[in-house]
């Protein structure tokens, strides 16, 4: 399905991204993954699968890090490819923190890091090294939480939001390009084990997203993924640009 493309992926060692990566893996494609550590999951899928895997590691919470990984990137994508896609998946939701509490601007620079400064700067990379003819595609892995607020989620609101409307400016700039912003989704990953671990005190919301869990209503990194990768190579990709991965069937459907 993936034949004949090149998946650039980041925030692939975990959860959605690993899942991500994976299933590009297992359908032929050559995948370039960005995180903070290699996987060795994603290593052994490679080598089932005969398929071209290449892991950067970086820690996109430090800006000077991002620019060292535009770099790798710019320098990994091989040529003759007919797809390109990039896949801005590495997010982060600290600080947690209602607004009175948001002190640390450290922290809070760190997630503008992961979740908007990385993207930025990495599909710059993209966009400046793969090849023009091809068909380009970029996903930003977004968030319903930049589309409405969330006590005690200022910091991930705002970030998320901030990637929703680069990701306009961007469609604006390049009309002949495939972009979108993309909602997945409540996903049963790590991010959400950690949502379940709030003080409640700071993230009022908190029942919710126990309830969630305890009632079954997380979907799978695997099947959003699938459900993910199914839309970005459909002709449909990128007719809207703040997209929900929600408003599609999934591919198993008839």
């Amino acid at each position: 399905m993936y034949a004949n493309t090149v998946a650039v992926v980041t925030g692939a060692s975990r959860g959605l991204g690993r899942a991500l990566a994976g299933q590009l893996l297992a359908g032929g494609a050559t995948v370039i993954t960005l995180a903070r550590g290699s996987s060795p999951e994603l290593a052994e899928a490679a080598d089932r699968h005969g398929a071209r895997l290449q892991q950067l590691t970086a820690d996109l919470s430090d800006a000077s890090s991002i620019e060292t990984a535009a770099g790798l990137i710019s320098a990994a994508l091989p040529a003759g490819a007919a797809r390109y896609l990039l896949i801005n998946n590495a997010g982060t939701l600290d600080p947690v923190s209602l607004a009175e509490g948001l002190f640390d601007a450290q922290a809070i620079q760190r997630a503008f890091n992961v979740n908007v400064s990385a993207a930025m700067v990495l599909t710059a990379a993209f966009l400046r090294s793969a090849p023009k003819e091809a068909d380009l595609r970029i996903v930003n892995i977004s968030s319903g939480a930049g589309r409405r607020t969330n006590a005690g989620w200022a910091v991930y609101c705002a970030t998320k939001a901030a990637l929703d409307l680069y990701t306009r400016v961007l469609a604006e700039e390049n009309p002949g390009l495939r972009v979108a912003s993309l909602a997945p989704g409540v996903v049963d990953t790590d991010m959400q084990a950690h949502i379940r671990s709030s003080d409640r005190a700071q993230f009022p919301d908190l029942d919710r997203f126990i309830q969630l869990h305890e009632q079954g209503q997380l979907a799978s990194p695997e099947s959003t993924a699938s459900r993910i990768l199914h839309h970005v190579i459909s002709d449909r990709f990128g007719h809207e640009i703040l997209d929900d991965i929600r408003n599609y069937d999934s591919p198993t459907q008839p």
